[in-house]
C-alpha cells in the first residue's frame, strides 16, 4: 500500500472515529437519554431549553480545567468527567438521577485542556433537594 493510501485510510479511519465518539452528544442524544430515565421510574418528558443549552454551555466552557466544581447558578446542574479520553453525553446522563419537577434542560460538553471531558446538564426548575425524594 503506498503511502498516500495509507494516509487516506489513517484519515478515513479517524473521521469515523470521530463522528462514533460525538454521535452521543447531540441535543437529541441528551434529551432523548433523560427521557429514557424519566420514563423507567414513571417520570414526565423533560424538554430541550435554548436558555439553559445556552448558560450550559457558558459554563463548560469555564470548566476546561476540568475541575469538578458546581456553577453554583439558578439551575439544577448535574456534572461529571473523565480524566482522559472523550465521555459522551449519553454515558453521563447515566451516572444522574431523575429530577422530577424539573421539566426543562440544557447541556454541553467540552474536551478539557488534559484530554478528559467535561460534561454539565442543567435543569429548570431545579431539584436535588435535601430531604426529598427524586422523583
Amino acid at each position: 500500500m503506498g503511502s498516500f493510501s495509507l494516509l487516506c485510510v489513517l484519515g478515513l479511519i479517524f473521521t469515523v472515529g470521530n463522528y462514533v465518539a460525538n454521535a452521543q452528544d447531540s441535543q437529541t442524544d441528551f434529551v432523548n437519554a433523560h427521557n429514557a430515565a424519566r420514563s423507567q421510574v414513571g417520570v414526565s418528558n423533560i424538554v430541550w431549553d435554548n436558555t439553559v443549552a445556552a448558560y450550559a454551555q457558558n459554563y463548560a466552557n469555564q470548566r476546561k480545567d476540568c475541575n469538578g466544581v458546581h456553577s453554583g447558578g439558578r439551575y439544577g446542574e448535574n456534572i461529571a468527567k473523565s480524566y482522559g479520553g472523550d465521555l459522551s453525553g449519553t454515558a453521563a446522563v447515566k451516572l444522574w438521577v431523575v429530577w422530577r419537577n424539573s421539566v426543562r434542560l440544557g447541556c454541553a460538553k467540552v474536551t478539557c485542556d488534559n484530554g478528559g471531558t467535561f460534561v454539565t446538564c442543567n435543569y429548570d426548575p431545579p431539584g436535588n433537594y435535601a430531604d426529598q425524594r427524586p422523583y
